[in-house]
Parts: C-alpha cells; sequence; structure tokens
C-alpha cells in the first residue's frame, strides 16, 4: 500500500483548513439527514440498543434494504440470504473484491474511477484493467469496443458506478446493456457502486445493472445511506447479490469489521421505508445547487460537464491558462480561497484527465456563491 499515501481528499481539506478556504473538493453535505430519522438513532441509543448487531445486520434493516430493491427496481431479494450490511459502500466494495478476486484475477474499472477502487484492488493482489470515460455530446462515455478489448482470460470482475463518480454519468440502458453483454459473453461477475441511485438529475433515469436480462444472478449490488440521507459519517451500507456471492463477501467481512453501527441500522430502516419526500426533495435542491454552481464557474471562465447524477461539477481549466490540475488545486487555496480535487489522480492514464479538476455542490447555497465569486479572480 506504500504506492496510495495519503489521500488526495485529505491532503486538499489539510490545505482548505491551512489557507481558511472553502472546500468544494470532498463530497459531504453540510445540512443534516432528516429529522425523524436522527431521532430514531438517538433512541435507539437511549433505550439500550448500543451491542452488538447481528454480522449480516439488523433483521429490520436487512428487509427494508429488499424492499426498497423490489419497490423501486422490480428486483426481489431474500432478506435473510441475499443481503448484508457493510460499513459504508466503501467496505461492502472491499470486500466484495477480496472474496471474488483472487491474486492475479483483472478487475475492470471505469476511469476516471473512486480513489477506493484501486487500493482494494490492489489489498485482493489482483490487476486493475481501465477503461476510458471521455467526454461525448457534452457528457462521459465509454466505447464498447475499448470495453471489450479489456477483458481478457483473467478477467474476473467488472466494477461499474452509475451515477458515476467524479464524471456525473448516469449510464443509459444503452451503456449498460454492453456491459451486460459483455458480462454474460465472457462469464464476468459485476460490481454495481449506485450510492447515488437517488441524486439524478434532468429526468435522468437510474437503471440497476441487475435488472437487465441475465444479470441478477451474476451481480453484486452496492448502496448506502450516506448520500441517500445526508449522513456520510453514519458509514452504513449494504449488498444484493445472490446468495453463494453474500456468503463470500461475509466470509470477508467477518474479519474485516464483523458488524457496526446498531443504532444508526435501525434509524436507516425507518427512513428507507419512510423518508422518499425528504429524499425528493434533497433531490431537487441539490440539482438546483447543481445549476448554482455551473453557472457561476462558466461565468468565471471553467468549461463545465453538466452532470446527470452525484455531488459533483467537471470542469476544463484549459480556458483559463491551466493546463495541470493538481498544480491548480494546490494553488486555488491561496490564489482563490477555493479547495477542488484534481481530477487526474483518479485516472491510470492521468493525461486524460490532466486538465480537469473538479467541484462539489453538495453545499449550502450561500457557500456555493462565495465561493463562485471568489473563483472569478482566476479570470
Amino acid at each position: 500500500m506504500r504506492s496510495f499515501g495519503t489521500t488526495i481528499f485529505a491532503e486538499m481539506s489539510a490545505l482548505a483548513t491551512r489557507a481558511g478556504a472553502i472546500n468544494l473538493g470532498q463530497g459531504f453535505p453540510d445540512s443534516e439527514g432528516p429529522a425523524a430519522m436522527l431521532e430514531v438513532a438517538v433512541e435507539t441509543i437511549r433505550s439500550g440498543g448500543n451491542q452488538y448487531p447481528p454480522g449480516a445486520g439488523i433483521p429490520e434493516l436487512r428487509q427494508a434494504i429488499t424492499t426498497q430493491r423490489a419497490d423501486r427496481y422490480g428486483l426481489s431479494y431474500d432478506p435473510d440470504t441475499e443481503v448484508l450490511v457493510t460499513v459504508g459502500a466503501t467496505e461492502a466494495i472491499a470486500a466484495t473484491i477480496l472474496a471474488l478476486a483472487e491474486p492475479g484475477d483483472e478487475v475492470i474499472v471505469f476511469e476516471p474511477y473512486y480513489d477506493s477502487y484501486a487500493a482494494a484492488i490492489a489489498l485482493g493482489g489482483a490487476v486493475r484493467r481501465p477503461v476510458t470515460l471521455r467526454p461525448e455530446g457534452g457528457r462521459f462515455t465509454f466505447d464498447p469496443e475499448e470495453l471489450r478489448a479489456a477483458v481478457g482470460p483473467r478477467t474476473r470482475l467488472i466494477l461499474v458506478n452509475s451515477p458515476h463518480n467524479p464524471a456525473g454519468t448516469v449510464f443509459t440502458r444503452d451503456e449498460l446493456e454492453a456491459i451486460a453483454a459483455v458480462c454474460r459473453e465472457r462469464d464476468l461477475v459485476a460490481v454495481t457502486d449506485e450510492v447515488y441511485e437517488y441524486l439524478t438529475y434532468d429526468g435522468a433515469e437510474h437503471i440497476p445493472l441487475a435488472s437487465l436480462d441475465g444479470m441478477r444472478e451474476r451481480t453484486v449490488s452496492i448502496s448506502s445511506a450516506g448520500k441517500t440521507f445526508s449522513v456520510t459519517g453514519w458509514k452504513t451500507g449494504w449488498l444484493t447479490a445472490p446468495a453463494p456471492y453474500v456468503r463470500a463477501v461475509q466470509t470477508v467481512k467477518q474479519f474485516l469489521t464483523y458488524t457496526a453501527s446498531a443504532p444508526y441500522q435501525r434509524a436507516v430502516a425507518y427512513a428507507l421505508g419512510n423518508e422518499a419526500a425528504w429524499v425528493e426533495e434533497l433531490r431537487k435542491s441539490l440539482e438546483a445547487k447543481r445549476d448554482r454552481l455551473i453557472t457561476g464557474l462558466d461565468a468565471a471562465g471553467f468549461t463545465t460537464y453538466r452532470p446527470q447524477g452525484t455531488y459533483f461539477v467537471q470542469a476544463d481549466i484549459r480556458p483559463l491558462g491551466f493546463t495541470d490540475g493538481f498544480e491548480l488545486a494546490r494553488a486555488l487555496p491561496e490564489k482563490a480561497g477555493v479547495v477542488a480535487i484534481p481530477t487526474q489522480v483518479f485516472y491510470d492514464r492521468a493525461e486524460a484527465g490532466r486538465h480537469f479538476v473538479r467541484f462539489a455542490f453538495c453545499k449550502r447555497e450561500g457557500v456555493i456563491d462565495e465561493a463562485v465569486q471568489r473563483l472569478a479572480r482566476l479570470r
């Protein structure tokens, strides 16, 4: 793990603190989740629900997860054998890769990719095979032939993040069908990171890969409460998959965290069943904040890509005369009093993302307005 070192988020957040800068780097909201959900967690703590929950997760949460998948996507899972509660989606992804990829196996990822993917693949002794998302028609997408060419005799898994962090892409049905065809033809297991499943904009529809023909039996679907209910610090996630995959992942997980967060699990079970209206208001609010940030970034001279989902906007820095996102991100706290994330750190082929930085819009309107006023200095 020496090559991974300190994460880019820790480095940029430290820069923000030292410079007193506005942090539009790390993706966490500055508002709280549903009040009733928070109260369930408090009441569970007060009433003594603070000991180890079952390793697979409390039954109420596992049932709530299966109900959500069935009601929203028409996917049926057994709460006793096909659901596993994890310490956030990050643990679910890591434990799945450790369980299903042997040393030397290959894992396909779409770059830019969330940084924990590379670390989890390295921990498992597997090999990363990137497929690059490139701008086309105002959004980021992939070449299906490049995806097919990335599959080799040792390819075991394909890791699919949609809605996609950091590109903001929500894969279309046609794009997902192309991925599914490769999985079926080459006998691959899909691992889907769907943590932004509710946070889509402009009418974009999130379609779980597992809902496509022949994919439920070869897909591990992962999501979490952090982004959906604005409680990123709760680290309460889950996966749904056929029972043999769940058993394999739980075998690994029991020696990572075993279990966690009994009060939060109970609160999330409540929220999944009762806070759909709150989540829809959150989605609308984030869509408006996205537009607010894009308007400001465009006025400041960036070229922006309008995300269809997530918390993030990709901004091309070249119109402002900059060519290296890492250099600009390190200079921004002093130049403009704002922190962003250089997108190139999420690529194997860093050159493909060298001219992008990522800004988060999951902040209060006043914070966004102040940030874009500061960024206007760059012109």
